[in-house]
């Protein structure tokens, strides 16, 4: 128990220094790095909005995260919960219901949230198998 202690301490007050040595390398990068990542990153957004539009969900379009928010509600669904577990034999895409992160988990239910930080055949597979899945 001694060395789970020290472990959470030391994890508390420490926790960012191991990433003090990234930042500085990060901040070492040109600029251009960060330019051609940040348009990497909204194509992939955009990609997977698409597939998302046409396969029928309702689209909320970030634009400071690599998550992007659906309600479920148009496509006859209610309940994140269970939309999240059948998503990944419907389609053969995964899913994260939004309710797991509000404190009134009825509020959140009718949301699902899709990651866009992948590869790109990821997110273009995706989005095609959830038109395939849902649209029409």
């Amino acid at each position: 128990m001694t060395a789970v202690r020290s472990a959470k301490q030391f994890l508390t007050y420490v926790s960012s220094g191991p990433f003090q040595y990234a930042v500085v390398e990060a901040l070492a990068l040109p600029d251009t790095y960060f330019e051609e990542f940040r348009a990497g990153m909204r194509a992939k957004r955009d990609l997977l909005a698409a597939g998302l539009t046409e396969a029928g969900f309702e689209v909320f379009r970030p634009t400071g995260t690599y998550f992007i928010t659906t309600d479920i509600r148009p496509l006859r669904e209610s309940d994140g919960f269970a939309f999240c577990r059948s998503l990944p034999e419907r389609a053969g895409v995964v899913a994260i219901p939004n309710a797991v992160f509000y404190d009134h988990r009825e509020e959140g239910a009718p949301f699902a949230r899709f990651a866009f930080c992948k590869r790109t055949e990821v997110p273009a597979d995706a989005a095609e198998r959830l038109r395939k899945a849902f649209a029409g």
